[in-house]
């Protein structure tokens, strides 16, 4: 059974752009083996990841990413089972945030930034839907 998981935390500030490449390749280097796919977007303190496969492997590495002391206030937006994957091109990709026009951020939130702490789980995930139909998601496998 597949299923789908949002969830958004709060980095430590210890997390910097190196820390950031390290868990991306970490993740892209685990996750094929588990059956894992999504993306992380990181922006000003704040994670955002979608994961998708099958309940086990997702649960059991939601359940480590939330004790991970590199970030707190772990929050989960959104669980759901789910016929097929959205984010099945990447074993981790990345938002640009570079690329990323402050309008689209606005269209979803009081603020052009990113805070899906003030936001549904699910306009988290329409957010991810049109930052992958933008092509603003890098890093495919």
């Amino acid at each position: 059974m597949l299923v789908r998981l949002l969830y958004a935390s709060r980095a430590v500030p210890a997390i910097d752009q190196e820390e950031l490449v390290a868990i991306l390749r970490k993740s892209k280097a685990n996750n094929p083996d588990i059956g894992v796919t999504g993306v992380l977007c990181f922006s000003e303190g704040i994670f955002l990841q979608v994961l998708e496969g099958g309940r086990d492997a997702v649960n059991t590495l939601y359940n480590r990413i939330a004790t991970d002391s590199r970030h707190t206030d772990v929050t989960l937006l959104c669980y759901e089972e789910i016929g097929e994957r959205r984010f099945a091109g990447w074993s981790m990709g990345q938002v640009n945030m570079s690329r990323l026009n402050p309008a689209l951020l606005l269209k979803y939130s009081e603020r052009p930034m990113l805070d899906p702490f003030t936001v549904s789980g699910r306009v988290s995930l329409a957010l991810f839907e049109e930052l992958m139909a933008t092509a603003s998601i890098v890093g495919q496998s």
